[in-house]
């Protein structure tokens, strides 16, 4: 791609995300903090009205929902627990990231795990809820998700383009090597992934190596006729950034030549808004009339304290969405 069309694409992120200094409710239409002492934020407006809510908590030993009529109200939503760890083996230590999606009628929570005797095992795994609200009903245990080889992995999230489903997450390559890359690879359901999965990126810039070599949690939004794919790289620190690839919205998503990595971090941590490790985006849909989301962004302090932000800019009002904080001890 030319380095024009790479700036548009970059472009219209930041169009949509535009990061711009610590917010008052007056300033976004929204409570800033949103939700405290939660990382890896994920939100979804769903067809019966309710924005549902669900983040890895501090003690990252369960899979908590919460909604609400309004982002502003997240904050103060009761919280449920769905689902807890294990006690010893598989999904025991180390519930990171999820992501509840409505798929086919079903409520799915994808999320990542270590074993509770080897908790640096990560995997990617899957809970399955029949009911309508996924606040009811019962989660099933839908087992690992087979990513085509055994490394650590994490951060999945899944969506549809052009009719096809799509999985992205972080996962360390089959030879070895401790740097974390994004893989994608077409779904054939909720369940599984069609293989082979391609690898889209891996640390190779100087900012995607700070503390550790890490690409990950990917979060996709398709956009003004572009797939822009969203990650995360570098220790989660201060050193965290915002990376981007960008493709055409008519491409092969699973050939790696369809897309363009930036050379450069699309946001990263800013002392004149006193925001620090941008990162770990993934909040999605809202209603397309009023506003549309960028996801939301991972920040913490420099103290480590949790607090949420807005941080994103509507086609015709400006807006947020939440942002959550991870501190630095969270991976």
């Amino acid at each position: 791609m030319k380095p024009g069309k790479l700036m548009a694409a970059a472009g219209a992120l930041l169009a949509a995300l535009s990061a711009h200094p610590p917010a008052t409710a007056g300033d976004t239409g929204f409570a800033n903090p949103l939700v405290r002492q939660r990382a890896d934020p994920h939100v979804t407006l769903h067809a019966d009205g309710w924005y549902y809510f669900t983040a890895t908590v501090p003690e990252y030993d369960r899979i908590e929902l919460r909604r609400a009529r309004t982002l502003d109200a997240l904050g103060a939503a009761e919280a449920k627990t769905v689902w807890r760890k294990h006690a010893s083996g598989a999904m025991g230590a180390h519930i990171w990231a999820p992501e509840l999606h409505r798929i086919d009628g079903k409520w799915y929570l994808y999320f990542s795990a270590g074993r509770a005797d080897r908790v640096w095992d990560i995997r990617l795994y899957v809970l399955e809820n029949a009911a309508d609200d996924p606040m009811e009903g019962q989660w099933v245990e839908r087992g690992q998700l087979r990513t085509g080889w055994e490394s650590f992995a994490l951060d999945p999230t899944t969506f549809v383009h052009r009719g096809q489903r799509y999985l992205a997450w972080t996962q360390r390559a089959p030879g070895g090597g401790k740097a974390t890359n994004i893989y994608l690879a077409g779904m054939d359901g909720p369940l599984t992934i069609r293989a082979p999965a391609v690898l889209l990126t891996r640390p190779e810039h100087p900012w995607e190596k700070i503390g550790h070599e890490v690409n990950e949690a990917p979060a996709v939004l398709v956009r003004n006729g572009r797939v822009l794919l969203t990650y995360s790289a570098s220790a989660t620190d201060a050193s965290y950034a915002l990376g981007l690839l960008s493709a055409p919205a008519g491409a092969d998503l699973l050939d790696p030549a369809s897309w363009t990595k930036s050379a450069a971090p699309v946001l990263r941590s800013s002392a004149a808004t006193g925001q620090y490790g941008p990162g770990s985006p993934p909040a999605r849909t809202a209603r397309p009339t009023s506003w549309s989301t960028m996801p939301a962004i991972t920040v913490t302090s420099p103290a480590n304290r949790c607090a949420t932000r807005t941080a994103t800019r509507a086609p015709r009002r400006s807006a947020g969405v939440p942002t959550a904080c991870r501190t630095s001890a969270s991976r």
